[in-house]
């Protein structure tokens, strides 16, 4: 039988949520900001985070960097890129070439 190590925690908004990592974001919190539609409604939420993070809200902001500068994103891993290329694609846009 495995033990769980998981702690009890409280995030600034007074959800009470379990983590054995520590990560401090809230699960709770993070499921509320998820976005309903667009393209980074499809990604992971660190993904998101790291996209988030460096200002990028829109196709049009995502397609000023190339694949390899998304990469270096802390939380953004290359299973989002296929995602990503096809939100630019369905609108006619691409990464920036090297």
């Amino acid at each position: 039988m495995t033990t769980s190590n998981k702690e009890s925690r409280t995030c600034s908004q007074g959800h009470t949520y379990y983590k054995s990592s520590a990560c401090p974001v809230c699960p709770i919190c993070e499921d509320e900001q998820k976005p309903d539609q667009g393209f980074l409604s499809k990604l992971s939420a660190p993904a998101r985070r790291a996209l988030e993070n460096h200002d990028i809200h829109s196709l049009q902001d995502l397609s000023t960097l190339s694949e390899k500068e998304v990469l270096k994103f802390h939380g953004m891993g290359p299973a989002s890129l296929p995602i990503l290329k096809k939100a630019l694609d369905s609108e006619g846009l691409t990464f920036r070439l090297p």
